[in-house]
């Protein structure tokens, strides 16, 4: 393993869901020990209540404001805000207001980006969200 630059507009461009993500290191740049994801969700996107089984999530919010609900508890972040997510609590998450957020999501260990790619790949228009969860269980991620 070595040291891996990324500029501004150099990553993986991909859209997962409606949701414009740039995958900006990946578990073989970084030896498997997390993923970076930028992610720029447009207002009232949102992931329903999940779990993930295999990995822990660190979202920083950079712009916008987005809602997270985590187990019972509930929370609304705001430019600059972060929320650390371990894996096994079921959460989901929405943006409110009218302005797009950013979103930098960090995963640990990585291996959550292949689910991501594989995601991007899924026909345009409303989601079979039969396959969605298929693809997501493949990655220990199930919705709750």
């Amino acid at each position: 393993m070595k040291e891996k630059i990324v500029k501004t507009a150099e990553g993986q461009r991909m859209n997962v869901l409606g949701d414009n993500q740039v995958l900006k290191l990946t578990g073989k740049d970084t030896g498997g020990q997390f993923a970076v994801i930028i992610q720029n969700l447009p207002p009232g996107v949102g992931v329903p209540k999940h779990v993930h089984n295999n990995d822990d999530e660190h979202f920083h919010l950079l712009e916008g404001e987005v809602h997270f609900q985590v187990g019972e508890d509930e929370y609304t972040l705001k430019a600059g805000d972060m929320i650390f997510l371990p894996r096994h609590i079921p959460h989901s998450l929405r943006v409110i207001g009218d302005q797009t957020a950013i979103v930098r999501l960090t995963v640990v260990p990585a291996g959550a980006e292949d689910m991501f790619i594989e995601l991007d790949k899924l026909p345009e228009g409303p989601p079979d969200f039969e396959k969605v969860t298929e693809i997501c269980g493949r990655y220990g991620v199930s919705f709750v």
